[in-house]
Formats: C-alpha cells, sequence, structure tokens
C-alpha cells in the first residue's frame, strides 16, 4: 500500500499581503513535504485563504467593491508570494469556494444533528482583528477598557442571538485523547498549555453570527451565518474533496501534520477535535505549533510599521536565501528573529562561502584533471568515510523524524564542512602532477561528484531551487526531486557522465 502524507497549514485572511510570519509556517511546512516525498510518500501539501471574514468585507466596503471581488484580488497577490518562495503546494482551498461551503453545511448539519448545538445569546468580549470571542480573563485590562493581548487592540462587547457548540461536553474526551496520544499536540510547551486550558474547564462556543451576510449560511437557520473559525477549520477536510471526492478524501483523512503558529493553537487543539468528535470524524494525528519571527526584536505587524516583505528578499537575494535563513536560524518550536545583518552572514557563511564555493571547486577540478568525465573507482565505497561521516545521513534523517528542520540544515552545511576539509586534506592538485597517483586522483574525483550528489539531495526539502542548479551542474538525469534518500548509497553516481560548465550558485552578497 502506497505510503501516505497529507499535511496542512492555517489558511490566512486575505485583508492584509502575507509578511515574513506567513511565509515562515508555509516554508518549513514545504521543506517537510518535499522531504517526504524524497522518503517515497504519496503527499498532499495544502494551503490557502479564509475569506468569511468580517474584516474582509469591511475591506472590501473601503474599496467600493463586493466582497468576492476584493478577495479574488487578494488571492492573487497571496499566490504570487508563494510562487516566488517555490512552495510545492498539492491543493490550495478557497473558504468562497463551492466545496468549502458544501462541506461546511455537511458538518455543520451532522453536529447539529448529534445535538451538539443550541440557540442561545452571547454576551462578550469580541476582537476583530482577530474575529474571536474572549473572556475578560485573556484580555488585558485597562483603565478604559479591555484589550486583546495579539494586535493590543481594544475588544468591543457584543450581545447577540446566536448559536452555540457543545465544547464543554468534549473536556475529557479531549484530555483522555491527548493523554493516550502525547504526539498529538507538539511541541511539549504547547501540549502543556492545552491540558491546563482544559482542566480549568470548558465553555460552549459561539459558531454563528447576526446581522452579518458575508460567509456561510447555516443549514437549518438561512438567517444566521457560520462564525468564521467555525467556518475556517473545516478547510482541511474540504480542501481534499470531502464533499466532492471521497476518494482522496477516505484516503488521505486524517492528517498526518497539521502546522499552526502558536496564537490559534486552542482553536486548532480544542475546537477542531472537538468538531471533528462530534461529526464522527477521525482526529489529525499531530498539530504543530510554532514560534514566531519578529523583526529586529520587534513583533511583525502592518500598523506598527515593523514588517518584511517577502517579495523584497525574494526579488533581492532570491527564494533559497530567505528559506534557508528562516529554516536554520529559527528553530522550529521556538520564537526566532530576522535581521537582514544576519540573514546575510547567514547566507554568505553557508551558501556562498561554503556550498557554492564547494561546487565551484569541485566541477573545476573534476573539468581540469578528468576532462569533466566522472570514472567509477573498483572500489567506489572504499573511500567514503574519509569525505564525510555518512553517518551524518542517519541523524539528519532522524533529526526530520523529530522535525528539527534548523537540525536538517545544520547537518548538510556539515557534509559540505567535510567535504572541503576533504579537499584540503587530499590535496588534488598536487596528485594531478604526480602520474603514478593517478588511480588516487580518480577516487578523489569521484568522490566529489558522489559527495555533491549526496548534497544536492539531502539540501533539496530547504534550497530547491540551489539543489536543482547542482544536480544539473553534475549533468545527473531525472531531476533532483525525483531522487530519494533509499538511493543514498555510496558508490551510487552513475560512470561515464560528463558534468556540465560550473556557474555560481550563490554568489556572495556585499554588505
Amino acid at each position: 500500500m502506497t505510503k501516505r502524507f497529507y499535511i496542512t497549514t492555517a489558511i490566512d485572511f486575505v485583508n492584509a499581503t502575507p509578511h515574513i510570519g506567513h511565509a515562515y509556517e508555509k516554508i518549513c511546512a514545504d521543506v517537510i513535504a518535499r522531504a517526504m516525498r524524497l522518503r517515497d510518500y504519496s503527499v498532499i501539501f495544502q494551503m490557502g485563504t479564509d475569506e468569511h471574514s468580517t474584516n474582509v468585507a469591511r475591506k472590501a466596503a473601503e474599496a467600493g467593491i463586493e466582497p468576492l471581488a476584493f478577495c479574488d484580488e487578494m488571492v492573487e497577490k497571496f499566490l504570487a508570494v508563494w510562487e516566488k518562495l517555490n512552495l510545492s503546494y498539492d491543493v490550495f482551498i478557497r473558504t468562497t469556494s463551492e466545496r468549502h461551503s458544501n462541506t461546511v453545511r455537511d458538518l455543520l448539519r451532522r453536529v447539529h444533528e448529534n445535538g451538539d448545538i443550541y440557540q442561545g445569546k452571547y454576551k462578550g468580549y469580541y476582537c476583530q482583528s482577530c474575529e474571536r470571542f474572549y473572556q475578560e480573563k485573556d484580555l488585558v485590562g485597562k483603565a478604559d477598557g479591555f484589550y486583546c493581548r495579539v494586535h493590543e487592540i481594544e475588544c468591543e462587547w457584543l450581545e447577540e442571538d446566536n448559536y452555540f457548540f457543545r465544547l464543554s461536553r468534549y473536556r475529557d474526551a479531549l484530555l483522555a485523547h491527548i493523554e493516550a496520544n502525547p504526539s498529538f499536540i507538539l511541541p511539549d510547551n504547547r501540549r502543556n498549555e492545552i491540558v491546563n486550558v482544559l482542566k480549568e474547564g470548558l465553555e460552549d462556543v459561539s459558531i454563528s453570527r447576526s446581522g452579518i451576510t458575508w460567509g456561510v449560511r447555516l443549514p437549518w437557520d438561512e438567517e444566521a451565518v457560520t462564525y468564521v473559525w467555525f467556518d475556517a477549520l473545516i478547510n482541511y477536510v474540504s480542501a481534499i474533496g470531502y464533499s466532492d471526492d471521497r476518494t482522496t478524501y477516505n484516503h488521505f483523512w486524517p492528517a498526518q501534520l497539521q502546522v499552526i503558529g502558536k496564537d490559534i493553537s486552542r482553536f486548532h487543539c480544542i475546537y477542531w477535535p472537538a468538531m471533528l468528535m462530534s461529526a464522527g470524524l477521525p482526529l489529525p494525528e499531530s498539530i504543530f505549533a510554532h514560534g514566531f519571527v519578529t523583526y529586529g526584536g520587534q513583533k511583525l505587524s502592518k500598523t506598527s510599521g515593523h514588517v518584511v516583505e517577502p517579495l523584497e528578499i525574494v526579488d533581492r537575494f532570491g527564494a533559497d536565501a530567505l528559506r534557508y535563513f528562516l529554516v536554520r536560524d529559527v528553530p522550529w518550536g521556538r520564537d526566532g528573529d530576522f535581521t537582514y545583518e544576519r540573514f546575510v552572514e547567514r547566507y554568505n557563511a553557508d551558501l556562498a562561502n561554503n556550498l557554492g564555493n564547494l561546487v565551484s571547486r569541485s566541477l573545476t577540478m573534476i573539468l581540469k584533471y578528468a576532462g569533466g568525465v566522472i570514472k567509477l573507482p573498483e572500489h567506489p565505497a572504499g573511500d567514503r568515510n574519509n569525505v564525510f561521516d555518512v553517518g551524518l545521513l542517519e541523524r539528519y534523517l532522524e533529526s526530520f523524524e523529530a522535525w528539527r528542520l534548523h537540525d536538517m540544515a545544520a547537518t548538510t552545511i556539515e557534509m559540505v564542512d567535510g567535504v572541503n576539509l576533504y579537499i584540503d586534506r587530499v590535496k588534488p592538485w598536487v596528485l594531478a602532477k604526480n602520474a603514478e597517483a593517478a588511480t588516487r586522483l580518480q577516487v578523489v574525483l569521484y568522490n566529489l561528484a558522489e559527495a555533491l550528489r549526496w548534497i544536492a539531495v539531502c539540501a533539496f526539502p530547504f534550497i530547491p531551487e540551489g539543489a536543482a542548479k547542482i544536480w544539473k551542474q553534475l549533468n545527473l538525469p531525472g531531476k533532483v526531486a525525483d531522487a530519494r534518500f533509499r538511493d543514498l548509497r555510496w558508490g551510487g553516481f552513475p560512470c561515464g557522465v560528463a558534468v556540465g560548465e560550473t556557474r555560481p550558485i550563490f554568489p556572495r552578497i556585499e554588505k
């Protein structure tokens, strides 16, 4: 049976274009999706946009256009960013699509028929930016009112006739599931936070809004619109065909990994699994709540001006540069900081001076000393541990299994370091001057080509464009994307291949 892997990311509000924080989540998910394909899994990598938002309706009104037309324009901007970042998503779901609306209404019916929805009056504070109801204890109290901890804006008091979901009914079931499945919520500190919330007790939550027309209508009350969070969470099953392609849905659900930001962990780790339990659907295997990316120590915010635009970096330095920095310097699961100074330092040290230089010097020597043709030594595996510790591949894969993406990147650079040290130790330019060392030189040049093959495969998840260039310059058959980790056995470089002309892969950035 084909090994399957379904990875999801949080869908984004389209009221503003994505910043580097949004890009970080998607890049990390893309690294995982690419690595799983290299492990020979059948992968679906989901992304999308959250469009049934009162903020979207407000922005559209300000622009003098209909909400759907506003969403259409914004989605194109999002897709342009994701394309520039070289994201390999397989499905992009819009919550305004028919397949999504049909799924929302179906799951609402199931939850309603299970007796988990009732009518009542909501009284409480509401953050317009979060589009979320809050209790006083979750807000910052000031003399003039209560403020959202995330957006630092005053929350408004709302009183509405709404429909409620019996979230409190699922407290014990959620605690039991988390205890029985320690990897259900990752990392550990996020799991502990959720367990503490559950132990404090749960209140039922509103799943509709009154006086709003933009959204999915409740199937039993066409006058009411589904609350945006209840609507949005369902995208993870609508994206893979719950309403129109049950073969794909049945094969890939439940998801193996759902990637979210830590600020929306309660929605995904409490509301979402409770909704699934009520609807009678399986729960995802694991939910990973990553940290935030700050800019010079400041929280990213369009209103404060602390923003790094992904396209600005990609247009100047390339997608691989940004991808590599975010994966390498922001340990997944923890917060990290972006500065241009640190970005340039990391790029020059690891990609330009190290990896780029290794590719250039290796291919130059192969062209100079062997006419560019790789010949298979009599014992191709005999010298492998002198190049770099092949145990690094095992460590690389162990890091991946534990979702330590930054360690994957670091281990790949350790391979590069090992090859550079090997070159300095064996001195091919000296061997080339001694006719009696011709056989030894052949082994050394083969090792360089084989090491670059390994490095290209291991680097592909986070720097796919650079890895593809290495593969092409080695003149290897097919594409690096079609390679598999299982093929990384020393001595796999094909005999008689004539390498291509070397070209700079990562030009140095001058400060």
